[in-house]
């Protein structure tokens, strides 16, 4: 079973912290297991390559946002309850700002609601349904 190395509690900094959820495609995965706790990662519907999902995940785990935790050949990642008390509230205001962002981006720029799928993903990059 792979080890993963995450930060101590007293590691995880507001600057690393606010670097790792800077991304769309990061943030996206935040908001995910902000509502619906622990998923594998199969549970996520990226419009990313594999590899580039590794490299978002492993960011977030290094800034002590995401915990790893495999079982056999599977790979689980939940939210750590240490940034919640390094920093009370951070992840709710962050994602209660992108969730308004999105709403106002819903509509694009032909006046049509437009579906949003994963923020990041490059525009020629066809939604799944």
């Amino acid at each position: 079973m792979r080890q993963y190395r995450h930060p101590e509690p007293n590691e995880i900094t507001l600057p690393k912290v606010l670097a790792a959820l800077s991304d769309p495609v990061r943030l996206s995965i935040v908001e995910a297991l902000s509502q619906g706790g622990e998923r594998g990662w199969s549970g996520f519907d990226a419009c990313v390559a594999n590899s580039t999902l590794s490299h978002h995940m492993k960011v977030l785990r290094l800034a002590g946002v995401i915990s790893n935790r495999g079982d056999g050949t599977r790979c689980f990642v939940s939210l750590r309850p240490e940034l919640e008390q390094a920093f009370p509230g951070l992840l709710k205001s962050i994602l209660k700002y992108s969730e308004s962002a999105k709403k106002g981006a819903r509509l694009s720029s032909r006046g049509k609601a437009g579906k949003i799928g994963l923020p990041g993903a490059p525009s020629h990059v066809k939604q799944s349904s």
